[in-house]
């Protein structure tokens, strides 16, 4: 019997939809062997053990410190680190992350290997051990070697292979604290010294030089900001004064948009992809953009340096920073505060948190230029601090005279001053060369008042390790103003150490 033409269509559909279903059914296994090696190959990736860039070849281990070595792995997964004749094991937790502490180093200044297995192996080389620094802050600390004073000379001799410097790139913001930042460590050369901070190149390099251990600096900086950014949320908790910011940044969520200025933004993306890695301490040059503040910047610097101690896990954590240099036309009213006046102030006020110091530069400023280009005395006057407090060279001055107290003597003031060293002294500084002694010459930027809170340019002379300061305008003095301007140009009382005086102020007007 033959098929109709009914029959015919039906059966080449029946053969047509057997074909489609082999078709479907072959596609559909193939892509789940595809998916299936995917997740494997996603599996294997992920077991693999990770470190932060902050750990690598070429840098510096901090000696005499507890030095943890963290990273990422596959949860559960044993870790072992090796280094310096230790060995430390973990397993990675829940969330893939694990951390172990290596005990306490001494000073090595000889390259070793420090190796990292779990389901992988990784092997740093050319490690040293020594003193790890972290140098940070806007534009005048990101200045680089290369457009410092005698640059061509200071880039051409930085061939340092005991100096290691590690630089995270970009400016980067972040809402919430980031795990993981760029950045990688390189040996001291001509090429890698060339861009890195040259207060942080001068600082490092005399640390190096007088201690005779390896060092590692770590920069961190970003040109135009203020010190909010650079701020944790746990370093604004502690001064009850930032209530209002710290609630900000405790809203922050993962979309919340956040930039350069806002606070915590920085820290969390420049900085906390760094913690805990071992440090000494920390090198600060910053306050220009906050430059019109007072007391508030004296609580932001609380908050600052409580933050850092808390996250790099060292509540002994160094801190030392510059305070900011004159600048712009010189102010002839004797009762200035204009400017950086109060901001100064504020920052030498700050002085009343332990383990910090102030590298005082009123004397190499330039009216017309934020950025001085004489980065080497900031270095050596911030290595002062961390020579004579963190390192015990009680031998090494720290800083120039800074203002003790005063007293009434008829109708003149008696001042004193803490860091007198070798004595006081009238001192011109010019360019790199060492601050001399004018042996004829006259204090020069010290103003008086009296009651009537009005003030005049007074006379100054050294007498023994104080200074008497008097005016026959002021009959009954009560207080004192020296370098209490945007640019005290004229300041020149100095220790024989060769460093300035910081500007203070006697009254609280």
């Amino acid at each position: 019997m033959k098929a109709t033409v009914c029959d015919l269509s039906i059966r080449r559909f029946k053969s047509f939809h057997i074909q489609l279903m082999k078709i479907h059914t072959s596609h559909r296994l193939y892509s789940l062997l595809i998916l299936g090696a995917v997740s494997v190959f996603t599996a294997v990736v992920s077991a693999e053990v990770k470190l932060p860039n902050v750990i690598g070849s070429d840098m510096v281990l901090q000696r005499d410190l507890p030095v943890p070595i963290w990273g990422w792995a596959e949860a559960g997964e044993k870790v072992t680190v090796s280094f310096g004749g230790q060995t430390k094991s973990t397993e990675a937790g829940d969330d893939g992350k694990w951390m172990v502490k290596l005990d306490s180093l001494k000073s090595n200044a000889k390259a070793a290997n420090l190796t990292v297995k779990g389901s992988n192996e990784i092997i740093l080389e050319n490690i040293l051990v020594g003193e790890v620094w972290i140098c940070s802050g806007q534009s005048n600390m990101e200045w680089a070697l290369r457009s410092s004073m005698n640059a061509k000379e200071e880039v051409a001799a930085a061939d340092h292979p005991q100096i290691r410097l590690f630089n995270v790139p970009g400016h980067t913001t972040s809402p919430l604290p980031k795990e993981k930042g760029a950045g990688s460590w390189q040996v001291c050369n001509p090429k890698s010294a060339t861009g890195f901070s040259a207060v942080g190149y001068f600082f490092g390099r005399r640390l190096q030089k007088d201690l005779g251990v390896p060092v590692g600096l770590v920069g961190s900086n970003w040109g135009g900001t203020r010190i909010e950014p650079w701020t944790t949320l746990a370093g604004f908790e502690s001064v009850p004064e930032l209530s209002k910011i710290a609630d900000q940044v405790k809203n922050y969520k993962a979309d919340t948009k956040v930039g350069g200025g806002s606070p915590s933004a920085i820290y969390n993306s420049m900085v906390h992809p760094l913690a805990p890695f071992a440090m000494r301490g920390g090198i600060w040059y910053q306050g220009e953009s906050n430059g019109g503040e007072g007391v508030t910047y004296y609580h932001k610097k609380h908050a600052l340096v409580n933050g850092w101690r808390k996250v790099f896990q060292n509540k002994d954590l160094a801190f030392y920073w510059v305070q900011l240099a004159n600048f712009r036309k010189e102010n002839e009213n004797p009762a200035g505060g204009d400017g950086w006046a109060k901001i100064r102030e504020a920052q030498t006020q700050a002085l009343d948190i332990p383990g910090t110091g102030m590298a005082v530069i009123t004397d190499i400023g330039a009216a017309n230029d934020i950025h001085p280009r004489n980065k080497q005395d900031v270095g050596w006057r911030l290595a002062q601090w961390a020579l004579h407090q963190t390192y015990g060279k009680k031998n090494v001055v720290p800083a120039g005279p800074l203002f003790k107290s005063q007293k009434v003597e008829g109708d003149s003031i008696r001042l004193s001053f803490n860091y007198v060293g070798k004595g006081l002294m009238v001192g011109k500084k010019t360019g790199l060369e060492p601050t001399m002694e004018v042996k004829a010459g006259k204090l020069s930027h010290f103003a008086i008042a009296g009651e009537d809170k009005k003030w005049f340019w007074a006379e100054a002379t050294i007498d023994g390790e104080t200074v008497v300061v008097k005016s026959s305008d002021v009959p009954k003095p009560v207080a004192v103003r020296y370098g209490y301007t945007m640019n005290p140009a004229k300041a020149n009382l100095y220790n024989k150490e060769g460093i300035p005086a910081s500007p203070f102020r006697t009254d609280g007007w």
